[in-house]
């Protein structure tokens, strides 16, 4: 079995308190975590917290855990105090009222956010003009005075990782999204 790597992996220092991961858009339907000290129990979603009696992982044993992506690309962003996306015309929005998303919108950095809840999700056709699904974000993107433009914007799912130590020593936690090959 081959493991690719997708994006850059991190860590985190667990110990017998819950500690998180920094958020990260899921670019893989694959994480694999490595717990190194000792063994770790291990909770991913929004804001999660790790208890003794979540998923376990032995010391020094990679691990390999699903994760769900769901993007689509943006084409346009309606700024305030919340923030309204809006997806191509002939598509839906993946994501649902407490996901968290990432907006990463190429040559127009101002407009990016990472890891910030969608307060509702409006798919009603033809009211004030619209035919595009739409959701709204809870940023403030207020400040912002210039126009989009979709040249390569897309909204990902976010997450994030907890961990604690089953020990309660000292550990560190490596997370690497993956794409897998081959067989086991």
């Amino acid at each position: 079995m081959a493991h690719r790597p997708v994006g850059a992996g991190s860590s985190i220092a667990i110990n017998a308190t819950s500690a998180q991961s920094s958020a990260f858009s899921v670019q893989s339907n694959v994480i694999r975590v490595v717990p190194v000290g000792a063994g770790a129990h291990v909770a991913i979603g929004t804001n999660p917290t790790a208890l003794k009696s979540d998923y376990y992982i032995p010391n020094g044993q990679p691990t390999t855990l699903a994760l769900t992506k769901a993007s689509n690309r943006v084409v346009g962003v309606t700024t305030g105090t919340t923030t309204t996306i809006i997806f191509p015309e002939g598509t839906t929005c993946p994501f649902g009222v407490g996901n968290y998303v990432t907006l990463t919108a190429s040559n127009q950095s101002y407009y990016n956010f990472t890891h910030q809840p969608v307060l509702s999700v409006d798919t009603t056709s033809g009211v004030n003009g619209y035919h595009q699904t739409r959701c709204s974000i809870g940023t403030d993107t207020s400040g912002i005075t210039t126009a989009f433009y979709s040249e390569d914007a897309t909204l990902t799912n976010s997450l994030k990782i907890a961990a604690i130590t089953d020990t309660g020593s000292t550990a560190v936690l490596y997370l690497q999204q993956v794409q897998i090959s081959g067989q086991a």
